[in-house]
């Protein structure tokens, strides 16, 4: 249905005191839907609302009437009178007043306000219990801010307003923003995302007594695209110049850090009351600001904006709010005369009869654009019945010909956007009014008017700097571009560091140059970037930011507390305090104390140079004097707040026979019922030693001290036990010692008896690869600058000499012993600091420790098992095989063979057999003896040994004894001899004691015996000890290093040999190599430095005793001068392992070597000499240079090569191995090898 506008109820006339307020409402209907305006005239006090639309106009006028407030009308001795003054509206008087007083009141306003009651308003303390925190949505969700908040106090006439802004602009109920508030909570609810949306969102809960607010950003990312890499929708959607029949939209364009450049915009518009959406451009547009024309006088609309590039059209953007197509000047003319009674007369001022309009006055733009300009005007005097409207001529500025600009409809509006202008042109207009009577003369011209020119995109953005903020939030500064053209906004990316992969930090241009960016991840590294926006587009990038790991800005410490007294002399008082609670994010660094006397308020220092310490002794204090004290802590942001001053301290020596209070109190492996407490041993001691401590604890807020322990404990520590789960306790501890049970100390910090949710235990296991073992922990919680901290009965572990090794990742820490023995039991504690206490322990027993020892040397010591052992077999020509067959042995097995412990060269294995021999070539009467093979395979080892013996016939037979291979045993032959008949005793000792068979040999047969072992019994003291046949040590210079060599009778790696450099016990390591071969023990330094100069010892230790053989390399001596390994020849580094390289090209292999005196270089091929010729050049430049170059390489030259450096005091080889190919590589390949070290 279609009508015109109708009031269903009128307005109403009001009478009200002054400073009330009052609301005229009215109904109307009509369609379509009527706009109302609103006019008042001052003289009449009369209102008037117009409702009109495209059918007609319709309106309704209400009187207001104000009185001012009597003095009979006013319950309290007050009265409201009126008041002219310059400045001042109304005036309070008392009553009654005289006019002296009055006139004296007019005359001095200063005097008026003090006469003025003063108004105290209620202070309402607001405290948010919960707030919100930032919001990482995408378009078309919903998302929810609410906080929580008490108020005191809570009065029900007195509520707070809670005001919600998005970037300084306030919000209110509408379709996209729903507000509710009650009850301590307000929320806010945004049901349709759009990136419109994105900001800084503020909660202001405003009161009469002030304001508290809270504030967080939402970030609104972009929906999926409609095609995959489509633009993001464009935002903002704002109308300018509404009129008659056309609207100004304009609107920000998307960021576009992932997708491609925009190509342009389309505009859509859709009339209010239907969803038939059509786009209003036939072509994108590129800039960010459209005219639309073409729209139906007083219709309302809706517009949205879609964005274009490459890939497609992006979604469309929010629909603006409704607008529209009025004359904005429509009611200007509107005139009403009263006809008594409520009825009323709605005229236009140009409905009356005169001549034909004059000429309209002050021509000129209000807006101007590339392609358009907007023209206002004011309106002639007119007195015609007759419609008047407007003409519009333009002309180029520098031409005097006028041109008619040609409107659809007539304009009857003293405003209009021309279009179709030419960018970059100037212009002059003038205005012409018209009516069916004739034409007026042109107006005034206007100036010259010149059409923006495109200048393009902003250009980029200066220096960006990021600085730290919070754990999760970085602050980003810039200097603003210096071409802006227009400038909307910017953009901001952010990227991890090395990542290249850039995100967007916000989805809506930002207008200031700071930004927080939100949401990032603790402890990650950034760069950010920005991008300056026009309605053009995106400027180039700037400039990267320095990496910035994300971390909590420094602040101050916060304030020490609780300052102890510990001991006084008379003269000086030994001080004690806790730390902040709040170290800033930094480590606290320094403190600073200051005195005053009790009942003075000027406080003096006491330490002009910072100490870091919580002890301090103050001196210079007066015998008497009752002090008070206070303290500063310092980290690197700077200095914090005092402490609270110390109680009242007088200054008496202390002399009383008990113990003065311990201090530094702390807890750890808090649990549901108990909890162990730290403490540090007093400072006064009193008559006599401390020997034990008593632990007594209460409930928080009870006096009531309950002992823990009624036997004293003579260590810093004890675990409470009995403690119910969930209740808070305080403790405190007391010295005790001959005289008496001493002063409590200062209560602790209140510890709640329950277990940090998801906290695990230390566990201990003996490592099955490596045989350490290994205390473990798993923290459920860790934070920035949080470390483990070890201890053994509760002190730190710092000696690291022992074979104690820490090793700490992410939320794992171990406590591994390499060397462990058998002093290493005891209870072992770990703490994480920066976490809310998390912490355990572990105790190893005696018993225990004993079994993973035992558990550690089996792993440490595996056994190769075999299948044979070693066997012999005589070959033709004299020769014999000798071999052995282990289960299973790997590519990397070494071995060695001895024979009467002389080690031999030439042996060979089969890994698919398991099966190692060795072919001696020529076997004689004088090869007879002991034969061994030993054999390391990783980790394990396995040994066999066999005993060949002539029979002394002509023929090659043997009597052969077979010495089968005992775990970690040592096989010792006391008689040995075929010559005459007799009884063989074999011996077998370990760690664990010894053991002896024996055995009646004839010699008539060749009967091969098997000695084994039969019982476990010691032999008699007489037999000579083990370790009786050691000599001196020696020294012998290897390759790598000096060797120290003890020879023996015998000699296994099992046997218990130590080695010592000074009293420090040394371990095989890549350092220190520990070996031997059957008829010595060897330790080897790798590599000596000068800190290797010492006394070395070698110790073996019998059941009954030890032998102790030592050598001096102090180097004040003749046994090793200067120590020669340092000034062997040695390869520093350049050569590759391998080389690939194509036919014909050069190959140049070069490297740095030293020494002293200069090493001399040789080059192998396949273990023959290179001799140099044309197409091999050798050469070595300043004794430092070695090279091998080849010429035309060709597939013959593939092979291993190998380059010898040597001198006097030894040298090394590298292996090269060379590969040509037909491949075609680069033309000279010359490679280089980093640093052997």
């Amino acid at each position: 249905m279609i009508r015109g506008p109708k009031f269903l109820v009128r307005l109403r006339s009001h009478t009200v005191f002054e400073h009330t307020p009052v609301k005229l409402f009215c109904t109307v209907e009509g369609f379509p839907m009527p706009v109302v305006s609103w006019c008042s005239t001052d003289d009449t006090a009369q209102y008037t609302a117009v409702a009109g639309n495209l059918h007609g106009q319709a309106s309704s006028q209400a009187s207001i009437v104000v009185k001012r407030y009597r003095q009979e009308e006013e319950s309290c001795p007050y009265a409201w009178l009126p008041f002219t003054g310059k400045n001042h509206n109304n005036l309070l008087l008392h009553s009654p007043v005289s006019a002296t007083t009055l006139l004296l009141l007019l005359s001095s306003p200063c005097l008026l306000a003090a006469m003025l009651p003063q108004i105290h308003y209620t202070k309402i303390n607001i405290t948010f219990l919960e707030r919100f925190g930032p919001v990482f949505a995408t378009e078309g969700e919903s998302a929810t801010l609410s906080a929580t908040m008490i108020l005191n106090p809570n009065l029900a006439n007195l509520q707070p307003e809670a005001q919600w802004y998005r970037d300084d602009t306030r919000l209110f109920d509408s379709k996209w923003v729903k507000i509710e508030t009650g009850r301590g909570v307000t929320t806010l609810t945004l049901p349709n995302l759009y990136k419109d949306d994105e900001g800084l969102y503020t909660l202001r809960m405003v009161t009469k007594g002030g304001t508290a607010e809270h504030s967080a950003f939402v970030s609104v990312a972009d929906g999926p695209p409609p095609v995959p890499a489509a633009p993001g929708a464009p935002m903002d959607i704002k109308i300018h110049d509404a009129n008659r029949d056309y609207v100004i939209v304009s609107w920000k364009p998307p960021n576009t850090t992932t997708e491609g450049p925009i190509l342009g915009y389309f505009v859509d518009k859709c009339e209010v009351g239907t969803e038939n959406w059509t786009q209003c451009n036939d072509h994108p547009i590129k800039i960010c600001k459209y005219p639309v024309s073409g729209l139906f006088e007083s219709h309302s609309y809706y517009f949205r904006v879609r964005a274009v590039n490459s890939h497609g059209i992006s979604k469309p953007s929010r629909m603006s709010d409704p607008i529209a197509a009025l004359d904005p000047t429509e009611f200007e003319r509107l005139h009403a005369i009263k006809l008594g009674g409520s009825l009323d007369v709605v005229s236009y001022h140009d409905e009356v009869e005169g001549k034909p309009p004059g000429v309209p006055a002050g021509v000129h733009a209000t807006e101007i654009d590339r392609t358009y300009v907007v023209l206002s005007w004011k309106a002639p005097a007119y007195s015609s019945k007759a419609p008047m409207w407007y003409y519009i001529e333009k002309c180029m500025a520098d031409s005097g010909a006028w041109q008619r600009v040609n409107t659809k409809v007539p304009i009857r509006s003293p405003r209009y956007a021309v279009f179709d202008l030419a960018e970059g042109k100037q212009y002059k207009f003038r205005v012409l009014s018209a009516n069916i009577y004739g034409t007026s003369e042109p107006s005034q011209p206007t100036g010259t008017i010149e059409t923006l020119q495109l200048k393009g995109v902003p250009s980029a953005p200066g220096q960006v700097i990021a600085t730290r903020e919070t754990d999760s939030s970085v602050l980003i500064q810039w200097a603003p571009p210096k071409e802006p053209n227009n400038l909307i906004g910017y953009y901001i990316d952010q990227c991890v560091k090395g990542s290249k992969n850039w995100t967007s930090a916000n989805h809506k241009p930002h207008r200031s140059t700071r930004f927080v960016v939100s949401g990032l991840t603790k402890g990650e590294t950034y760069v950010f970037r920005v991008q300056a926006i026009n309605e053009l587009g995106l400027s180039e990038e700037s400039q990267e930011s320095a990496p910035l790991t994300v971390k909590a800005a420094l602040t101050a410490p916060s304030a020490p507390y609780d300052i102890a007294l510990l001991n006084c002399d008379g003269h000086s008082m030994v001080l004690n305090w806790k730390k902040p609670l709040h170290s800033g994010g930094a480590k606290i660094r320094e403190y600073y104390v200051d005195k005053r006397r009790s009942g003075t308020t000027m406080w003096r220092e006491v330490n002009v140079a910072p100490f870091s310490e919580r002890l301090y002794k103050v001196e210079g204090l007066t015998e008497g004097a009752v002090y008070q004290f206070h303290v500063y802590a310092a980290n690197l942001a700077g200095l914090g707040r005092a402490s609270q001053h110390s109680a009242d301290f007088n200054c008496e020596a202390w002399t009383m026979p008990e113990p003065g209070p311990a201090y530094d109190l702390t807890f750890c492996e808090v649990r549901d019922h108990s909890v162990v407490v730290e403490w540090q041993k007093p400072v006064y001691t009193g008559s006599g030693p401390i020997t034990g401590y008593h632990v007594e604890y209460a409930k928080k807020g009870s006096s009531d001290w309950t002992t823990a322990n009624e036997t004293a404990v003579n260590h810093l520590f004890y675990k409470v036990t009995g403690l119910e789960v969930g209740t808070t306790y305080v403790f405190r501890v007391r010295a005790v010692n001959a005289a008496g049970v001493g002063m409590a100390s200062m209560a602790s910090d209140p510890v709640t008896a329950k277990a940090v949710e998801g906290s695990h235990e230390v566990s201990c296991e003996v490592d099955k690869k490596s045989g350490d073992i290994v205390l473990s922990f798993e923290s459920c919680q860790i934070n920035e600058g949080s470390q483990f901290i070890w201890k053994k009965d509760y002190k730190e572990i710092t000696d690291f000499s022992k074979g104690v090794e820490i090793k700490s990742e992410g939320h794992h820490s171990k406590l591994i012993f390499k060397t462990a023995d058998k002093e290493d039991f005891g209870t072992y504690s770990v703490s994480v600091t920066n976490t809310e206490g998390v912490s355990s322990s572990y105790t190893i027993s005696a018993e225990e420790l004993a079994k993973m020892l035992a558990l550690s040397y089996d792993i440490r010591h595996p056994i190769i098992p075999l299948k044979s052992e070693l066997a012999y077999k005589i070959l033709e020509r004299g020769r014999m095989r000798f071999w052995l067959q282990a289960e299973e042995i790997s590519p990397k097995v070494t071995y060695k063979f001895f024979a009467n412990n002389k080690e031999l060269s030439g042996m060979g294995h089969d890994v698919s057999t398991g099966i190692i021999e060795f072919i001696m070539d020529h076997f004689t009467e004088e090869n007879e003896g002991t034969f061994t093979c030993q054999i390391t395979d990783g980790g394990g080892k396995a040994q066999s040994s066999l005993v060949l013996i002539g029979n002394g016939n002509e023929d090659p037979e043997f009597i052969q004894i077979c010495i089968p291979h005992v775990p970690h045993t040592i096989f010792m032959w006391l008689q040995f001899s075929l010559k005459t008949a007799g009884i063989y005793k074999a011996t077998i000792s370990d760690d664990r004691g010894k053991d002896m068979s024996q055995i009646d040999i004839s010699g008539k047969d060749n009967t091969i015996f098997d000695f084994k072992m039969c019982s476990f019994q010691l032999l008699s003291p007489s037999s000579p000890p083990l370790g009786a046949s050691a000599a001196e040590l020696v020294i012998n210079c290897t390759a790598t290093g000096i060797q120290l060599q003890c020879h023996m009778k015998y000699y296994t790696s099992e046997m218990d040999i130590t080695w010592y450099h000074g009293e420090t016990k040394l371990t095989h390591s890549d350092k220190i190599v520990i070996g031997g071969t059957p008829a010595m023990a060897t330790m080897e330094v790798i590599e000596p430095v000068e800190k290797d100069k010492g006394k070395y010892s070698i110790v073996i230790t019998d059941p009954e005793t030890s032998h102790k053989r030592t050598l001096d390399l102090s180097g004040d001596g003749e046994l090793i001068p200067s120590l020669p390994s340092l000034y062997r020849g040695k390869v520093v580094g350049g050569l590759p392992d391998v080389v690939t390289i194509m036919e014909k090209k050069t190959l140049s292999l070069t490297c740095t070597v030293c020494g002293d005196p200069k090493p001399q270089v040789s080059w192998l091929k396949n273990g023959a000499e290179v001799e140099p010729d044309d197409q091999y050049v050798v050469s070595l430049d300043q004794g430092k240079f070695a090279s091998l170059t080849i010429k035309g390489v060709s597939m013959e030259d593939s092979g291993r090569y190998t380059m010898i450096v040597q001198n006097k005091y030894g040298g090394e080889s590298v292996d090269i191995v060379v590969s040509v190919t037909a491949t075609k590589l680069e033309d000279i390949s010359s490679v280089t090898r980093p640093t052997r070290e």
